[in-house]
């Protein structure tokens, strides 16, 4: 697979892509572009829920793998995005209690790929990631999952504290990672359960870790603040397979 495919560059080739039904997860236009063929762009990439930036000459120059990009530069997603209704018929089919990752804000795509891989090792049902602020199923996520990205469902959201009070309604519940929490190997986190894991830098928002009825704490040692988001996410995935299979 060459993975240089999923930046596409140029009018023709963005509105190809568009029209072929690719998942474009964002789009770079030049800032004051208004004629015809940009416009047309546009309106497709929001109908699509595309994240739009318009950007100046100088940012297309940097990006720009091929030096002709006309003026636009999409990000399309190396594979298709699942719905949230996958995710649980999934766990449905294997007879178990949903078990599904939420990732506030991810936006290292090395993190994301190794979450996924993990993830999937671990027995998960689906990841849940944001639509905004966050990397999508990038070709270097794809690559870093290690083939993991085939065969777990990964949806992408508008608001993760929506989708938290919606998988609430379904009988799940919900424990995010941060120092303020309880340590881990005190929760009882069997059943059907969400792991909200956040970013590198900020961790969980606050709003979103209202909404979780567990603060889970990953006893540390050391002299730095925190672990690797990815690393966090195995340490405490892996104490949910603990106690499931305990």
């Amino acid at each position: 697979m060459r993975y240089e495919e999923y930046t596409i560059e140029g009018r023709n080739a963005v509105l190809e892509a568009i029209r072929a039904g690719k998942t474009i997860d964002k789009l770079f236009v030049l800032s004051g572009s208004q004629d015809g063929p940009i416009r047309t762009i546009t309106d497709k990439a929001k109908k699509m829920d595309a994240i739009i930036n318009f950007v100046n000459k100088e940012r297309l120059d940097q990006m720009s793998q091929t030096g002709k990009h006309q003026g636009v530069i999409a990000y399309a997603a190396a594979y298709e995005y699942a719905e949230v209704n996958d995710i649980l018929a999934a766990a449905r089919e294997k007879g178990e209690a949903p078990f599904i990752l939420l990732l506030d804000s991810i936006e290292d795509p090395h993190n994301l790929g190794a979450i996924i891989r993990t993830a999937h090792q671990a027995g998960a049902h689906g990841i849940i990631i944001p639509k905004r602020r966050a990397v999508g199923l990038t070709a270097t996520v794809a690559k870093t999952s290690a083939g993991a990205i085939n065969y777990l469902p990964v949806a992408k959201v508008t608001n993760l504290s929506v989708t938290i009070e919606e998988l609430k309604k379904e009988g799940m519940w919900f424990v995010c990672a941060d120092m303020d929490g309880e340590i881990m190997y005190k929760l009882d986190l069997k059943g059907p359960i969400g792991l909200v894991i956040g970013s590198e830098g900020e961790g969980v928002g606050r709003l979103i870790k209202e909404k979780c009825d567990f603060i889970a704490k990953i006893p540390m040692f050391g002299q730095v603040d925190s672990l690797n988001a990815s690393v966090a996410a195995g340490v405490l995935s892996y104490e949910i397979v603990r106690q499931r299979l305990s």
